[in-house]
């Protein structure tokens, strides 16, 4: 009964956890983005284009492109798209539809408008960054172009990463089809239309976008993941590897070595583990030998149990 109370507390705190991502995700958009009239990549970039040619609004096309998609994807690749997948979708058409009235013009304004494109493309880009990591690391997924690239993934032998990239490049780029947008001063009195400069800019700002989407992603990602590994070298070799086996459940292999000044033979306790458990073997090795020597690196990959799985 605790293990299955435990198991549901667990995926509720996930669902909240990524509801949070999926949250800052639109705010980027909502905030940052689509009031500078730019356009990013994804099926959000495309809802923005949507919405400046046709005034559709973005809650609308997101979820019925992504649905559309979704449908296709269940013929083409069967039931490979999980609860969570269908739940970020919706949360963030719903994000979409009643978080822009919640937020003042006053407020957009002052934090985004006036302190020019391209700080809010960096800003918008980290903040759907953010939010979609977020999401990943809760197994969750902001479907789009992912769903796309899974599709040509399963017929041909190219990279999903490059597949996302050229989607999001081809979606930017076809923002130049889109009609010379007005533009309006501070006080929103329209003073002209776009010219070809101004148009080639919106381009140049979202690929800046998605660049610093993609940084946000990877930097999260990688930081959550994060591993180390850590050689220790104590007389209280046998309790050390005990105490982490048996406290973090971690893997532990000894290694014989040899002090060249005393010319002592001893065991050296080698141990790769995330470093959020890093504070953990701390206190452990404090508590059983403050004499003891350590030696922590970072790992660029670890793969195998416990760990991330080496894939096709």
């Amino acid at each position: 009964m605790d293990n299955k109370f435990c198991k549901i507390m667990g995926e509720v705190k996930a669902y909240f956890i990524m509801t949070l991502g999926l949250l800052l995700y639109a705010l980027g958009w909502i905030i940052f983005v689509i009031p500078n009239n730019m356009v990013g990549g994804g099926v959000s970039g495309i809802s923005a284009i949507l919405l400046y040619a046709f005034n559709i609004p973005v809650s609308v096309s997101f979820f019925i492109i992504n649905l559309v998609l979704l449908l296709i994807a269940l013929k083409v690749l069967g039931k490979a798209f999980g609860v969570k997948t269908v739940y970020a979708i919706v949360m963030i058409s719903v994000f979409y539809e009643i978080v822009p009235p919640l937020i003042s013009q006053t407020f957009i304004q002052e934090i985004a408008i006036s302190n020019g494109k391209l700080l809010c493309a960096i800003f918008g880009g980290v903040c759907a960054g953010l939010g979609i990591g977020i999401s990943f690391s809760q197994g969750g997924s902001t479907g789009g172009t992912d769903i796309v690239a899974l599709m040509i993934v399963k017929y041909r032998n190219v990279s999903a990463g490059r597949v996302i990239l050229l989607l999001d490049i081809f979606i930017i780029a076809s923002s130049l089809l889109l009609p010379a947008a007005d533009v309006v001063d501070a006080n929103g009195v329209v003073v002209g239309v776009e010219t070809w400069g101004e148009r080639f800019a919106r381009i140049l700002y979202g690929y800046i976008l998605i660049g610093a989407c993609s940084y946000s992603i990877d930097m999260f990602i990688s930081g959550t993941k994060q591993s180390l590994q850590l050689f220790i070298f104590s007389k209280k070799y046998a309790e050390l590897a005990d105490a982490i086996t048996s406290q973090t459940g971690r893997g532990v292999t000894l290694i014989d070595g040899q002090g060249w000044y005393t010319k002592q033979h001893s065991k050296i306790v080698m141990v790769i583990m995330r470093k959020d458990d890093m504070n953990l073997l701390y206190r452990m090795v404090r508590e059983i030998d403050r004499d003891a020597f350590l030696s922590v690196a970072s790992v660029s990959g670890v793969y195998g149990k416990g760990f991330d799985q080496i894939k096709k």
